[in-house]
């Protein structure tokens, strides 16, 4: 059984920053990749980064240079530092974690832009 409980979210003004983590704990062998996605009111949940074993990474279009995401495997924990945020970023952030076969998610964290 693998957790990952999520930190950071919170109200933020346009142009601020924030900074997710997620740490992951309980069966872990080998991740595949870990990574962050996004669910706003109404919409479709989509793809905000991820970050693969190997230390490659793969952004959404409408991150466009603003989010970083990174890794610390010593701490099997993920990090997605967010700057000039925008109100239509606010939405629901979950982590994910890919082990093998398998996917895992954590509760979600709530992040609100503010105009």
């Amino acid at each position: 059984q693998v957790q990952l409980v999520e930190s950071g979210g919170g109200l933020v003004q346009a142009g601020g920053s924030l900074r997710l983590s997620c740490a992951a704990s309980g069966s872990i062998f080998s991740i595949n990749a870990m990574g962050w996605y996004r669910q706003a009111p109404g919409k479709q949940r989509e793809l905000v980064a991820t970050i693969f074993s190997g230390g490659s990474t793969n952004y959404g279009d409408f991150v466009k240079g603003r989010f970083t995401i990174s890794r610390d495997n010593a701490k099997n924990t993920v990090y997605l530092q967010m700057n000039s945020l925008k109100p239509e970023d606010t939405a629901v952030y979950y982590c994910n974690l890919i082990a093998g076969l398998l996917g895992y998610w954590g509760q979600g964290t709530q992040v609100t832009v503010s105009s």
